[in-house]
């Protein structure tokens, strides 16, 4: 789907093989009209390290909390959607950090509690602001992400064994904290701690975040392919147990009804008539 605002330019990056297990991927977003552009940002149950180019970009939550970025900040997990806004001629670079890839970088203290954390904040050295130095005058955005990735290199620490049965889980039949505690020898409630602690959400979380991920993705292949998009059809094909529980995960994420998501998708994905 094709973002309708010409002085916005938005780039998926790709990470090379070696990295696919740290970073889901990199996002960049340059606003080159004269106006500031507001965008929204889906929850993605990540980590994000975002780098701020030009003026200061802002982000603003569901209960209007506002955050003024600078240089650098980090975010998460992302479990709700957010408002951020582009002045004029200001760009912006995120890493998506994969399950507990951040916790492998800087530990447990930087992702308890969804915190919003400076990057100054992180480590003893002014890392991530040297780090923004450099950035600042690589003159492409793949070039910037194949820098961030060498120097990611220096912190990066091995995935434990129960951390890597946890990220690379795929059974939807079975419980996974169950499964794995029995594959490791381990308790139940050492698992979901462990979970929580690492990956900064529990398995219960996510859980309901795939299950409402997979209903947006059902969606918008319907809207896609022009095809009627059946509610009910939606609830038994996703998993829910019924209309308010698709309803609540709705305004839950999105803070708007599955209604609302819909005309809009339908409203920025459907070419306009002449």
């Amino acid at each position: 789907m094709e973002d309708k605002t010409p002085e916005y330019h938005q780039l998926r990056i790709s990470v090379p093989t070696e990295f696919e297990n740290v970073f889901s991927h990199f996002y960049y977003a340059e606003n080159t009209s004269t106006e500031a552009l507001t965008k929204t940002l889906l929850p993605t149950y990540q980590t994000i390290l975002l780098f701020c180019f030009g003026e200061n970009a802002s982000l603003t939550t569901q209960e209007k909390t506002t955050l003024t970025v600078d240089k650098c900040i980090v975010f998460g997990p992302i479990r709700h959607a957010f408002e951020y806004t582009l002045p004029s001629k200001t760009s912006i670079l995120v890493a998506n950090f994969k399950d507990d890839a951040f916790y492998r970088f800087f530990g447990r203290a930087t992702i308890e509690n969804n915190a919003v954390l400076h990057p100054d904040e992180l480590l003893r050295e002014n890392c991530f602001t040297d780090l923004w130095q450099q950035l600042a005058v690589i003159p492409s955005p793949e070039q910037q992400v194949d820098h961030i990735i060498e120097f990611c290199r220096l912190y990066l620490k091995d995935q434990d064994t129960t951390n890597r049965l946890l990220s690379s889980f795929t059974d939807e039949n079975l419980n996974p904290v169950k499964t794995i505690a029995e594959q490791t020898g381990q308790s139940e409630r050492n698992i979901q701690l462990k979970h929580k602690e690492n990956f900064g959400y529990s398995s219960k979380e996510i859980n309901r975040y795939s299950r409402f991920l997979k209903a947006i993705k059902t969606i918008e292949k319907k809207i896609e392919n022009q095809d009627t998009v059946e509610w009910f059809s939606i609830i038994d094909e996703c998993g829910y147990y019924d209309q308010s529980q698709l309803i609540h995960d709705f305004k839950h994420f999105l803070n708007i009804s599955p209604k609302q998501y819909l005309k809009f998708q339908q409203d920025i994905c459907n070419p306009r008539s002449e």
